[in-house]
């Protein structure tokens, strides 16, 4: 009997990435990179169009202090167009997006039930390696994660970065120093917003990292639970009905309820680390706003900063902010991508020892 031990995370992804990538490389190729041009277009389209709505609201709250009507009027008639763009970008980018990941979703779904069926695996697969349950879910279910997220992630990081880069020039020249008078002394903090956005973002990426350190194995404990129950299940709905040998040295009652109590444990745990993320995720939601308007206020008594400005920063802050954050905000995204990899990597293993086993 051939001792199987369980691959490393590496292993698992690099064997995942061996088979996914051919969409990216094969005859797909010309369809998946079009897709990724009309995505970063509509990126940077979107970027020019939230920055020039950055200034929009300086001009529109500038002319709110002034209480001047007919630039109130302008700036409306200004607003209509932006808007609308940026609507059009977005649904363009959603089309595009979908797209990706159906049709990424599509040709590694084939490619799988090829391997799986061809030179019948599906029927050898039992007697090779441990990692082959529920392999019809893995397809089903793990490869639409698995191409899902990816996308989404990557396409959010990039327009993190962008959004990073373009709205610290704000902060960096709306926010300039910070002069702070404590007794006798004077202290000038240079590019203020910019540092103390900076260090906002670390704390907040530091606790989560720390809070939900473990939830990749968590998610993937769940995975595994839910199928090894859907598994019992369906072998006794088949041996009910004659298409399996029912097993009659196990209390088929109690197998079903340890396995329900296996899949209730880990979903408690999971419950715990999204509690916690929350916890993090939604304070700063609430929080982050109000910090930028209150570090622009010192400079707005000074009469240093207008209305306007402390709207534009404080909005500048903000996007930079959830920049940063794209590690905080997608933790959870990344565990249950990773997870749902891992899965399909191993069935794609367990089905190369199969193919290694053949005479």
């Amino acid at each position: 009997m051939r001792t199987h031990f369980a691959p490393a995370e590496k292993q698992l992804l690099a064997r995942f990435w061996q088979s996914a990538s051919g969409f990216w490389l094969g005859r797909s190729a010309w369809l998946a990179w079009f897709l990724v041009a009309v995505l970063i277009a509509t990126v940077i389209l979107q970027l020019m169009t939230q920055y020039a709505l950055n200034f929009w609201n300086r001009d529109f709250f500038d002319a709110i202090a002034r209480r001047d009507r007919e630039e109130l009027w302008g700036q409306a008639l200004r607003f209509v167009p932006l808007v609308g763009f940026s609507l059009t970008l977005m649904v363009v980018q959603v089309w595009a997006r979908m797209t990706t990941q159906i049709t990424w979703r599509e040709w590694l779904s084939n490619q799988l039930y090829d391997y799986w069926l061809e030179d019948d695996r599906y029927v050898q697969l039992k007697f090779t390696a441990p990692d082959h349950q529920t392999p019809e879910y893995r397809i089903a279910e793990d490869v639409r994660i698995a191409t899902d997220q990816p996308v989404d992630l990557v396409l959010g990081l990039f327009q993190s970065l962008l959004n990073a880069v373009t709205f610290i020039s704000i902060l960096w020249s709306v926010g300039g120093s910070l002069a702070v008078h404590y007794g006798g002394f004077m202290l000038t903090i240079p590019c203020y917003l910019v540092i103390a956005v900076i260090t906002y973002s670390f704390l907040l990426s530091a606790a989560i990292f720390l809070i939900a350190r473990h939830l990749t194995r968590v998610i993937e404990e769940n995975k595994r639970t839910e199928a090894e129950l859907r598994s019992i299940g369906t072998h006794l709905r088949e041996a009910g009905e004659g298409m399996a040998v029912p097993d009659s040295k196990k209390d088929v009652r109690h197998v079903i309820g340890a396995a329900l109590k296996g899949v209730i444990a880990i979903w408690r745990i999971y419950r715990s680390q999204l509690m916690r993320m929350t916890l993090v995720t939604y304070t700063s939601q609430l929080v982050t706003p109000v910090v930028g308007l209150l570090l622009c206020i010192p400079k707005y008594l000074a009469e240093t900063m207008t209305l306007g400005e402390v709207v534009q920063a404080s909005a500048a802050f903000v996007v930079v902010q959830a920049a940063f954050g794209w590690f905080t905000d997608n933790y959870a995204g990344l565990a249950e991508w990773a997870s749902s990899a891992n899965r399909v990597a191993s069935l794609l293993l367990a089905l190369d020892e199969v193919n290694l086993s053949d005479p």
